[in-house]
């Protein structure tokens, strides 16, 4: 087996741990996934037929619950689940390097879009050459999860990808951060180390502008998301002081840098946040009031922007902050020795879920693992940050949560990756590492009334997605004009999104039947033009 340094690092780097109890009750189920090896989760979406999509990087072959050999080192690697946590589908993506999958967002289409850092060359499943170290690399799939394009996109030397969205024009925007000089696809020089790195792609994967921030150390983006009004909030970590692109000094060993941009990328404000020690940004989310919610860990006391002290070693630290970038309100959150705060979701009351993990403050082999120590955590807050309450769940092993989802039915799906065997809340074990899923039931949230029938999206140019809200065994598809004349069929089993094809049609008004053994039901589809 290869073996990449820069690539074992960075999941070093990323890999910090911790967690917190929940009770019994609250846990739904739980699934771990793998192969006979190691198996790192870094992001999970949900799906519109109430279905979760898991992502992550695998070096295992063909063993466990793992279908796919790997083509080199680490894979992409994908495992589409039902509500219930049974297998869908899977699929692996990579080239005989290394391939680190770090996050996966569902597109307007029903589909999906991948970015992650890889340093394969041209061959096998990549389909255009390595520009330098490591470069960016996109998959575009469908909804049933085949490639539909993908692109390579990098400089000379090192580029690591951290984010990705889909754009109100159909379009991605991405998040990385880069240290090349102006060579590839970079337009730029780097500032220093390694630089903010923002890339906006059309539908089709090709670039439309891109924009290089940093100042002359080390400037890490995290997070980006597209603003209410057109443009980018973006969000990272930095230890550069004020050079380059940056106009506030570093506060202590690094700081939360954010920058707020227009829809052309051109930069609006910027804000840089930190206390006398490390402070590091993990996620930002803009909130339905318009504002901006930073999340991630500190082990600063009170000094300079951080007015909250921590209990002990480092805590999640929260800040909200107006349009314009200045503070609402801050607070810290307190598990254990080491907490990293790694996700934030807000639901439809406001009120915010915060997701991690905590970390054991003994390190050895007398230690004994104790509910709280090494686990999932999580806090649910009020608007303001008041807690609500806060959870653990675990085994005796190291679990490392990397992403928490709001379900469609209510509750929460925590996802991540763990080493531990069967123990407390976990039942089942595979590889030395697994992706490991939990699915929770919030009793305060109202439960999302399901159809039995819906499509996704619509109108559409071409493809809809038909959601069935139940399970069946068997059954039909089939297109119907406006006039009643069957147009296409075709038999389905068991599938809960069934990709329909109207590109051929004319525009116009499409009824669409769904008749399985349990029911039949009809969904209205408008098919508009491709521009």
């Amino acid at each position: 087996m290869k073996h990449y340094t820069s690539f074992y690092s960075l999941i070093a780097f990323l890999f910090c741990l911790c967690s917190v109890q929940l009770f019994s009750q609250d846990i739904l189920w739980e699934k771990s996934i793998g192969g006979k090896h190691a198996d790192y989760l870094f992001d999970a979406v949900p799906t519109a037929d109430y279905g979760f999509l898991l992502a992550g990087s695998s070096l295992s072959g063909k063993t466990g619950k793992k279908t796919d050999a790997n083509q080199g080192d680490l894979d992409y690697w994908l495992w589409k689940m039902n509500e219930h946590g049974d297998l869908e589908w899977q699929k692996s993506f990579g080239g005989t390097g290394s391939d680190f999958l770090q996050r996966v967002e569902l597109t307007n289409d029903g589909g999906f879009i991948l970015v992650g850092t890889s340093n394969s060359p041209k061959g096998e499943g990549k389909k255009e050459d390595s520009r330098g170290h490591e470069d960016i690399w996109v998959i575009k799939l469908d909804a049933k999860g085949t490639e539909e394009w993908q692109k390579t996109i990098g400089g000379s030397s090192q580029e690591m990808a951290h984010s990705i969205r889909q754009t109100a024009d159909g379009g991605y925007i991405i998040g990385a951060s880069s240290s090349s000089e102006k060579t590839g696809d970079k337009e730029t020089n780097s500032r220093g180390a390694m630089d903010y790195w923002i890339i906006k792609l059309d539908k089709k994967g090709e670039i439309d502008w891109q924009q290089t921030f940093g100042g002359i150390y080390n400037d890490f983006l995290k997070s980006i998301e597209q603003t209410h009004d057109g443009g980018y909030i973006v969000g990272g970590y930095s230890n550069s002081p004020e050079s380059g692109d940056k106009t506030n000094r570093n506060f202590g060993i690094g700081d939360y840098w954010v920058l707020k941009l227009d829809k052309s990328g051109n930069l609006e404000w910027q804000k840089t946040l930190g206390g006398d020690k490390d402070d590091q940004l993990a996620t930002l989310v803009q909130t339905r009031d318009g504002d901006f919610i930073l999340g991630g860990n500190s082990n600063s006391g009170v000094s300079e922007s951080k007015r909250k002290s921590n209990r002990n070693g480092t805590d999640f630290w929260v800040i909200k902050l107006d349009k314009e970038g200045e503070e609402i309100w801050q607070e810290t959150y307190h598990f254990g020795k080491s907490d990293v705060l790694t996700s934030i979701v807000e639901n439809d009351d406001k009120t915010l879920l915060i997701a991690g993990f905590a970390k054991s403050e003994v390190i050895g082999a007398k230690k004994t693992d104790k509910e709280d120590i090494n686990d999932y955590a999580f806090i649910k807050v009020k608007e303001n940050g008041e807690e609500i309450f806060k959870r653990t769940v675990g085994s005796t092993g190291e679990e490392i949560m990397r992403k928490v989802i709001i379900t469609r039915d209510g509750g929460y799906l925590l996802t991540g990756t763990s080493n531990g065997k069967t123990s407390r809340d976990k039942k089942s074990a595979i590889g030395s590492q697994d992706f490991w899923v939990v699915k929770l039931k919030d009793k305060d949230k109202r439960k999302e009334d399901k159809l039995a029938i819906e499509a996704f999206p619509n109108p559409t140019a071409q493809y809809t997605n038909v959601i069935i809200g139940y399970d069946y065994e068997k059954g039909t598809c089939s297109v119907f004009d406006i006039a009643g004349r069957q147009l296409q069929t075709f038999d389905i089993a068991k599938e809960r999104t069934i990709p329909v094809d109207l590109g051929g049609l004319p525009e116009g008004i499409y009824v669409i039947e769904i008749k399985t053994n349990v029911q039949k039901d009809g969904v209205k589809v408008i098919k508009g033009n491709k521009n």
